[in-house]
């Protein structure tokens, strides 16, 4: 697939044991995937996708892009700085209000050259073809990302994902039982899903529902079963996935999207005291707290290789400074 993306980041990202935390937790060897390590704008896991979407950008002759998020999107900080490096235009459309002053990562995007528009409650691009109509007349040529890049297009990145990882566990001679990860637009857990398939890895997915709210009318699942089809008749898969394989662990969401509570504080703690590793407070901190409740609680094989995929998310850490500082 090399052909059809750019070089963003730096890849492979570093696997590594969390040796005090395994300590910690004897029953089972806990690893994490870091890429939070990508490299493009302070890291995450968006770069694994950009470098797709912004190929297929620039071969279509395009020179701007528009996408959606929330004020702290990473996604959205990940693909401002892609169009800098792209030499793209990037509108960036943000839920909320114009705040006074900008922190985390709606800073970084305007530091990166986006453009910024404050769109209230649509925060996961409702208003992006209005936004492309206009821009067109006024002469440009826009490439509209969906919401979290979670596209087929974005998905190729974690199918690449997928084959670095094997790579790496055949490097180390191990297995991974158990992958834990923030779930939240749908596009990583589509294309580790078919990555899972299509080069045969034997460990069960465990994604941590991050946003209870629905993208455009559809169900977290039934986004990634839609991608999930698209991607396996992309790569002449045979095997076709059921809406009914696709899993999503919902035991955290309870407080909603951004909403951050003790048991976000607690892991980022937990981690950044223990192995010196920083989540953010929106996704990972979440995604890593369900880790840890169900190894806390051994829900799981005893013995068994748990991987955490860190995603990234860090300038999220100094937007939500009141309530981790005044929490830990």
């Amino acid at each position: 697939m090399k052909e059809n993306r750019i070089d963003l980041g730096f890849f492979p990202t570093p696997l590594q044991k969390l040796e005090n935390l395994s300590k910690i937790y004897p029953d089972y060897n806990i690893y994490i995937k870091r890429d939070d390590n990508t490299g493009l704008a302070s890291g995450g896991n968006k770069t694994r996708k950009l470098e797709f979407l912004i190929k297929k950008a620039l071969d279509e002759g395009c020179n701007t892009v528009i996408t959606a998020g929330a004020q702290q999107s990473n996604h959205c900080r990940q693909t401002a700085a892609a169009c800098a490096k792209a030499g793209l235009k990037c509108h960036l459309l943000l839920g909320g209000d114009q705040p006074d002053i900008y922190d985390g990562n709606l800073l970084l995007s305007s530091i990166l050259g986006a453009t910024i528009h404050f769109t209230g409650e649509n925060r996961k691009g409702e208003d992006q073809e209005h936004l492309k109509e206009k821009l067109e007349r006024e002469g440009n040529k826009c490439f509209v990302i969906p919401y979290g890049g979670s596209n087929s297009i974005g998905a190729l990145g974690f199918v690449n994902a997928v084959k670095e990882l094997i790579e790496q566990l055949s490097e180390k001679n191990m297995k991974i039982d158990y992958i834990f990860f923030a779930s939240s637009s749908g596009g990583m857990q589509a294309g580790l899903t078919v990555g899972k398939e299509l080069y045969d890895l034997d460990a069960e997915l465990i994604p941590i529902s991050i946003d209870k709210d629905e993208t455009n009318g559809f169900s977290l699942e039934e986004v990634v079963f839609n991608i999930v089809n698209e991607l396996t008749q992309k790569l002449l898969i045979s095997r076709k996935i059921e809406l009914s394989e696709i899993k999503l662990n919902k035991d955290f969401d309870h407080a909603g999207y951004g909403v951050i509570t003790a048991n976000e504080i607690n892991a980022i703690d937990e981690l950044a005291k223990m192995e010196g590793i920083l989540l953010d407070p929106v996704y990972t901190g979440r995604a890593f707290y369900g880790m840890l409740d169900f190894i806390k609680n051994k829900k799981l094989p005893i013995n068994s290789n748990i991987l955490f995929w860190h995603t990234g998310g860090l300038p999220a850490v100094f937007k939500f400074a009141k309530e981790l500082g005044n929490k830990m």
